[in-house]
């Protein structure tokens, strides 16, 4: 003990004391501020791929998917319903799909898919972003009688898509339904978000 009555001892263990909390509470407050600039586990998985057993999907069926928050449609088109596409190209606005950012540039034809049978198209409409109601059926007298051989009817403004995601022509959606990347493992399974390798 010094002449005045401190203790010099006693100072450095009290300061060296004070200092390891002080750091030990910065650690403290710093991790979470740190680890909150990662994504969490919700936003990894919305943006991760997302699988189908396309093998159980009967043809004409159709199952849905979340992939990124969005609906992906995947549909098992017939032989009959194939056919009839290329019927539609005058009543379509983009029947040859020239606007590229509606799919990848491996997707080409007017059946809009890397298997003709199977379509896979983001389910959103192109005008305000409505989900549209899958009606397969050819003649649905809701949707326009005998000239109607099936596809997807928006009912919030009326926008009408053929089997293939194209857009009718005169309708309030200016595009073409989004086909997402997508590439299959085999010959069963479907992988949305992911493309092909050879591309």
């Amino acid at each position: 003990m010094t002449s005045d009555g401190v203790n010099p001892g006693r100072r450095k263990f009290l300061t060296a004391a004070t200092s390891a909390v002080g750091a030990a509470g910065a650690v403290g407050i710093l991790t979470p501020f740190v680890g909150s600039w990662n994504p969490s586990a919700k936003a990894k998985a919305a943006g991760a791929p997302v699988k189908a057993d396309v093998s159980q999907l009967e043809p004409g069926q159709m199952i849905v998917l979340e992939w990124r928050g969005q609906p992906v449609y995947i549909v098992n088109r017939t032989t009959s319903q194939l056919e009839a596409l290329a019927g539609l190209n005058t009543q379509l606005r983009d029947p040859e799909s020239e606007n590229a950012a509606q799919q990848p540039e491996y997707i080409t034809g007017i059946e809009r898919s890397s298997n003709p049978n199977i379509l896979v198209v983001v389910g959103l409409c192109t005008h305000l972003g409505c989900a549209p109601k899958f009606v397969p059926e050819v003649g649905a007298p809701d949707m326009g009688g005998a000239a109607w051989v099936g596809g997807f009817f928006c009912p919030c403004h009326g926008s009408k898509f053929d089997l293939s995601g194209r857009v009718y022509a005169g309708v309030p959606a200016p595009s073409n339904l989004l086909v997402p990347p997508y590439s299959y493992e085999g010959d069963e399974v479907l992988v949305v978000g992911v493309n092909p390798e050879n591309v």
